[in-house]
Order: C-alpha cells, then sequence, then structure tokens
C-alpha cells in the first residue's frame, strides 16, 4: 500500500539531495518518477530542482491553486508513475496535502515530501503543518547548529547581521538567495531563543531546570548572550539551588 512520507529539517540540511537520490533510485530500475516544486522557488529558473551538491533534474512547478491530485492523475494515464516526489513542501496548502494523500490512497503511488518544518518565527508552515498531522510516515533530516548540536531552528538576519523577528515567511525562500547576503541562519531552539545582540538579562528557562550539561543551551539561553562573568558568578549560587530542589 503507498503511502504520505514527510522529510522534513531545518534549511541546508540536505532535503533536495535526499529527494534526488530517490528519484534516481526509482528510474535506475526502470521506474517513472515525476518531481514537484513551487512556482516561488525561483532559485534556478524555475521548472528545476537542484541541491547544492551540484545535483539537479527537470521538475514541474505548481501553483497553490492547483489540484495535484487532477495534475497527478493526468501524468499516471499518461504514462504510469512509480513515485511522486515534491520539493519545498511547507509552501503546500492544506488541500494540496489531502490530495497527495489522496494520489497515496486512491492512485497507489507513494509520495514523498521535502520541506522546512517552521518558519524563522519558530511557526509551522501551512503545508508542514498538515503533512506532520496527516502524514503515514515522518522522518527528520539531521544537520548541526554552529555549536555542534543539532540544529533545529532557522533565524532571519538582516544585512548587518542582526536577528529579524517580523516579516513574510512566503518570502523565505527568494530573500535566502539575494546575492551577497545572508538573510537566514541556523541554530537550535536554546540558540534561537537567545538570538538577539541586545544584552539579556540572567535568567532560567520558565518550566525546566537549567541543565548543567548542555553547554550550548546553558550558556545562550539561560544566561542570555550578553551576560558578563561577573553576572554570572553573582548568580551561580542562586542556579545551582534551582537545580538541587529541582532534582529533588
Amino acid at each position: 500500500m503507498a503511502k504520505l512520507y514527510f522529510y522534513y529539517s531545518s534549511m541546508n540540511a540536505g532535503k533536495s539531495t535526499n529527494l534526488l537520490q530517490s528519484s534516481y533510485n526509482y528510474r535506475e530500475r526502470g521506474m517513472n518518477t515525476i518531481v514537484l516544486t513551487p512556482e516561488l522557488d525561483t532559485r534556478y529558473g524555475g521548472s528545476i530542482v537542484s541541491s547544492r551538491i551540484g545535483l539537479s533534474t527537470d521538475a514541474i512547478t505548481f501553483s497553490t491553486a492547483d489540484n495535484l491530485l487532477s495534475l497527478v492523475g493526468d501524468a499516471h494515464r499518461d504514462s504510469t508513475l512509480h513515485c511522486l516526489l515534491i520539493d519545498e513542501a511547507q509552501f503546500l496548502t492544506r488541500d494540496q496535502v489531502h490530495q497527495l494523500g489522496d494520489v497515496a490512497d486512491d492512485l497507489g503511488i507513494p509520495v514523498l515530501c521535502y520541506g522546512l518544518r517552521t518558519d524563522f518565527q519558530g511557526q509551522l508552515f501551512e503545508g508542514s503543518q498538515h503533512l506532520l498531522a496527516w502524514a503515514d510516515s515522518l522522518i527528520e533530516i539531521k544537520t548541526i547548529c554552529h555549536c555542534g548540536r543539532k540544529a533545529t531552528m532557522v533565524l532571519r538576519l538582516d544585512d548587518q547581521g542582526r536577528v529579524v523577528k517580523k516579516g513574510s515567511t512566503n518570502q523565505d525562500r527568494r530573500q535566502r538567495v539575494l546575492p551577497g547576503r545572508l538573510p537566514e541562519t541556523l541554530q537550535t531552539r536554546h540558540g534561537q531563543s537567545a538570538g538577539q545582540r541586545t544584552p539579556l538579562p540572567l535568567r532560567v528557562r520558565p518550566n525546566r531546570p537549567p541543565q548543567l550539561s548542555e553547554k550550548c543551551s546553558f550558556t545562550n539561553w539561560e544566561l542570555g548572550q550578553a551576560a558578563s562573568s561577573r553576572q554570572f558568578a553573582q548568580n551561580v549560587p542562586s542556579l545551582m539551588i534551582i537545580a538541587i530542589l529541582s532534582l529533588q
């Protein structure tokens, strides 16, 4: 029985590379695949999916108004399809995610979706939200933060490298590829919480005792990026008491 799969991650984790490898595996065995990508993704001129390591393949673009069940059904009648692959699946609509479920259930074609889980504000994209709810299988593709821990969040930066907290998520992909800029970067969830250039007050994370073994979390989140060594020395006893009481 065909299934709907969602491969999710933060940016630059190799989602497109995984998609291209999966498509190649099918085609190497004489099977037909179809690759779809949203029309707003114009990084490589449209109608193409390309990875950072140089792999690419032709793709069919779709808009939020397209019925993907009808689109795939027409292609399936022309030539039997064995797999459908979706790049940048976070930009799917709720109805389109439902249609992809019908592709798997009614047409018997496995559907492999690849996309971001959350935007730079830590909010689920529409497509990701409904894929997480309805997909038969959820697979996380992992990448790392600059601190060496697993990256799960995205930070948007302005021209000066300062964190941006407001803006349109629909423009994320196009803003990321403007030449000469690095508008977004990877972070752990704890690092994103402390991802500010202004000094932060010393504080303990609500509803969770300090985890002394989590170096990145402890220094960046609980203490704040700009906490001085003097502040730290003054507050270590209080933090230790909180940690001990929380463990009892």
